[in-house]
């Protein structure tokens, strides 16, 4: 069975160079052969949620160890990883947190250059876990990276590798793309967010959570995934640093690098007061002054999110929107006046224009369009608009040099807007600017209308002053 598995494919750096896997992070997220320590037939155990991930889905060799067992249904497993004659790049280690550094230190003696340790109850509970996760400290130290303790790990759609120990009737796994990558210091928020992104067809090609980082932290997750060409934009959920000084300064250099070639967002949880003793207590990081992370991550050139929806809102236009080339101008079409408004509000809070169009265009714009429409913009078709009257003004308007970008406002109750739209919009495409949409309701037509969009490359959103959001978001990336 293992025979027939395939080998993870080669990924690629920025410069379109073939990534050769020479570093312990490589093999973090394309290794050839797991080792599972811990491995369980036992369904719904944290092990036997992993095994089944890895045994059905990694394009790799798999190998089960844990003495309990010698073979189950057919598949051999491991008394040690020290009886594996074979070369092992990652091993996952799921055992009680007391076996840990036992396990840990025969993965080095095995030469495996990188663990992920699955295991809690080290310093995120108390002063008897952080005696223990210094242990831990010294039998790695200079001879195995580690990833966590107290983690999930990796997932990552493109090879299968996937240590999420959570079900996936209870966490969806999302597609490959759109190119978003998330690194996330909680699990459980890591999980959530892969949960809701699939069940929401948002694409997530790579998701990390690094926990108590002993070793491995955001700094070189960022690094990587700045090298992986397959990563458009990172998403990162933050709560804390461990040693706010020299950590925080060596991820302030690395923001600043990463983000010069890649979007970074970033949602700091952990903001109040009332918010530092929960932090410490979940992944034994200090939350610390937020207005001192906010400063942080202003100077580095992040985007920094209100929430974890507005995390993913962003990304999503980042990664599938080209950045405006010319300024800050919207061009503003809608059905109904009062999104129009809204919008323009929204619009003119984040520092983006809705420029009056010419009267020469307007007049173009009025041959063509019903006798009450608006044609200054915002653009308004009102409860008459048709697709074709959608398609008239894109093609007319967004190809001008008036505007930079366009915010669509589509309200699919009005009876003459058909699922035909989206392949109007969808074309607008050709014109190489950042196109954000503006659907609300909970009919048929509205989701198949959404969906279309959201699978063709265009965000869609649920309210004008999230797109508007998106589209000053765009603009502040511009470099």
């Amino acid at each position: 069975m293992e025979e027939q598995k395939q080998q993870p494919q080669e990924i690629k750096a920025v410069s379109e160079v073939s990534l050769v896997i020479t570093s312990p992070l490589d093999l973090l997220f394309n290794p050839r052969s797991v080792a599972i320590i811990g491995a369980t037939p036992r369904e719904n155990s944290v092990g036997g949620v992993i095994t089944k991930n890895l045994l059905t889905k990694f394009k790799g060799k798999v190998y089960l160890i844990n003495p309990k067992y010698d073979e189950v249904n057919g598949i051999k497993y491991y008394k040690s990883i020290l009886d594996i004659q074979d070369s092992i790049d990652l091993a996952v280690i799921v055992v009680p947190a007391p076996a840990v550094p036992k396990v840990a230190d025969e993965c080095a003696r095995k030469g495996v250059k990188v663990t992920i340790i699955i295991s809690g109850g080290f310093s995120e509970v108390g002063e008897e876990g952080a005696k223990l996760e210094e242990e831990l400290r010294r039998v790695v130290q200079n001879r195995i990276r580690v990833l966590g303790p107290n983690c999930i790990g990796v997932y990552n759609a493109f090879n299968g590798l996937d240590t999420f120990f959570l079900p996936e009737d209870r966490m969806g796994r999302p597609k490959p793309g759109p190119p978003v990558a998330l690194i996330s210091q909680s699990g459980a928020v890591a999980g959530a967010i892969l949960d809701w992104a699939a069940r929401r067809n948002i694409g997530v090609g790579l998701a990390v959570n690094y926990g108590n980082k002993l070793d491995i932290n955001e700094a070189e997750l960022l690094e990587y995934f700045a090298r992986d060409s397959r990563v458009k934009v990172i998403v990162m959920y933050m709560e804390g640093l461990k040693y706010p000084g020299g950590e925080g300064k060596k991820l302030l250099e690395v923001m600043k690098e990463v983000s010069s070639v890649k979007p970074i967002v970033v949602y700091k949880a952990g903001r109040t007061k009332a918010a530092t003793g929960a932090v410490k207590s979940h992944t034994a990081a200090l939350a610390g002054n937020y207005e001192i992370y906010r400063a942080m991550l202003k100077q580095a050139n992040v985007i920094e999110a209100d929430n974890l929806t507005d995390a993913f809102d962003m990304a999503k236009a980042l990664a599938t929107q080209p950045l405006p080339r010319g300024g800050n101008r919207v061009l503003v079409i809608t059905d109904s006046g009062g999104m129009g408004i809204q919008s323009v509000d929204a619009l003119d809070m984040r520092g983006l224009q809705v420029p009056e169009l010419s009267e020469s265009l307007q007049e173009i714009l009025r041959k063509q369009l019903p006798p009450l429409a608006v044609t200054r913009n915002p653009i308004d078709l009102t409860g008459s608009a048709t697709d074709a009257m959608y398609k008239f003004v894109l093609d007319t308007v967004l190809p001008t040099s008036y505007v930079d970008m366009a915010l669509i406002i589509a309200l699919m109750q009005i009876p003459g807007l058909t699922a035909n739209l989206g392949n109007y919009i969808i074309e607008a495409k050709r014109f190489n600017k950042p196109i954000v949409v503006v659907s609300f309701g909970g009919n048929e037509y509205v989701a198949k209308f959404e969906s279309h969009l959201e699978e063709n490359g265009i965000p869609v959103y649920h309210a004008p002053h999230r797109a508007a959001k998106r589209c000053g978001r765009c603009m502040s990336t511009q470099k």
